[in-house]
């Protein structure tokens, strides 16, 4: 279950971090971005909280 939450967490700052350097190159719009952006700032935040609280 723990690896779990850290593929989660991973997949989390990911869906934060690659969105912002595909604007940055013209592949996304910002609509899209923040859609992203907003699905990963949950995801690593439920992920994060379920780890340290172990």
């Amino acid at each position: 279950m723990k690896l779990l939450w850290y593929i989660l967490g991973i997949t989390g700052l990911g869906l934060t971090i690659i969105p912002a350097i595909m604007v940055f190159n013209g592949a996304l719009t910002s609509e899209v971005n923040k859609n992203y952006m907003t699905a990963g700032m949950f995801l690593w935040f439920v992920a994060a909280t379920k780890l340290i609280k172990r």
